[in-house]
């Protein structure tokens, strides 16, 4: 099963047709165990484009397995479980403040 804070490849449409990226898993184990989905977020490497109050640059992106410099944007997607392929992990630090942004961006505390 997934776990909250893996870093996942995921194909999304994009200008030209289908393309992986990466993206985080934000849904919980209780929500997966009961549904045929998992909710992500978007990453991206438009790192100076990451302003927003929801937006967040990762400090750990390497060791998150992704091979840029990396955001995390509240860009929220579903996919089917079986589907995503993991590449890594975000650090302690950093998912703590992707779910910081989490409860600035959604009506949760």
């Amino acid at each position: 099963m997934l776990k909250p804070g893996d870093v996942v490849l995921a194909k999304f449409v994009g200008a030209t047709g289908m393309k992986p990226r990466p993206t985080v898993v934000i849904s919980t184990d209780l929500y997966q165990s009961t549904r045929p989905d998992v909710i992500v977020a978007e990453l991206t490497t438009q790192v100076a484009s990451a302003t927003a109050p929801t937006d967040y640059v990762l400090q750990d992106w390497s060791a998150a397995g992704l091979h840029f410099p990396s955001a995390f944007r509240l860009y929220l997607n579903t996919l089917q479980i079986g589907t995503p392929m993991v590449i890594g992990h975000l650090s302690n630090r950093d998912w703590q403040e992707v779910q910081a942004r989490l409860r600035l961006g959604l009506a949760v505390t």
